[in-house]
């Protein structure tokens, strides 16, 4: 009769898991996605693409993987739509973001290239849209209640919050000399409210979400 792995064995298999993924950051970062293949994923790692299979059984697979960690990240791991994040803290992702250079490149190719046909995220992506929307709203209601200083309901703020957020990734990904993009999210949250108390800047935070 097969055994159980043990804890053991399942935390290398995670840890092991995790390694993968940040190689095929690195090289979607540099690839995007189509151009990304799963052998120069393995070679980062020291594997052969039939020892990567063994963790991740498709290149679909490891794409979610890739997302589903910054997710993570940008989360904590929290369901952000019934235990909302403070604005304060939808900031500090904000100023994260800004040292986590590569998974934000990463992010931003899969984005770009999710609106082409026949993409394998690009339902991850609508759905991302759509909890990301209701999430920001819950943030913004806890916030401000039911209307924001400018008479929006959070409702209609939200996609605009989104927007400015994964626009401003761009903007800084192109010229990151020329954009503070912690800044820039600032300014923004002082049009929805010039009274509101923005945090100074976070610490720098490392890739690892640590």
């Amino acid at each position: 009769m097969p055994t159980q792995p043990g804890p053991r064995h399942n935390a290398r298999g995670q840890a092991r898991r995790e390694e993968i993924v940040r190689a095929a950051i690195e090289v979607i970062a540099e690839r995007g996605y189509r151009g990304a293949s799963l052998s120069a994923v393995a070679e980062k790692v020291g594997l052969t693409q039939q020892g990567l299979l063994h963790y991740f059984p498709s290149k679909e697979d490891l794409l979610i993987g890739v997302l589903l960690l910054r997710e993570r990240w940008d989360t904590g791991g929290r369901d952000i739509v019934s235990e909302p994040m403070s604005m304060a803290a939808t900031v500090g992702v904000v100023d994260a973001n800004a040292h986590r250079e590569a998974i934000v490149r990463t992010f931003s190719a899969l984005l770009g290239e999710s609106v082409t046909e026949d993409y394998p995220a690009a339902d991850y992506f609508r759905r991302r849209y759509r909890r990301v929307r209701e999430a920001i709203a819950a943030t913004l209601r806890t916030e401000w209640g039911d209307r924001l200083p400018t008479g929006l309901t959070p409702e209609e703020a939200a996609p605009l919050v989104v927007a400015i957020m994964d626009g401003l990734q761009f903007q800084w990904l192109h010229e990151p000399e020329n954009l503070d993009m912690p800044a820039a999210f600032r300014a923004f949250v002082h049009l929805l409210d010039p009274d509101f108390a923005v945090p100074d800047p976070a610490a720098p935070e490392s890739e690892s979400g640590a």
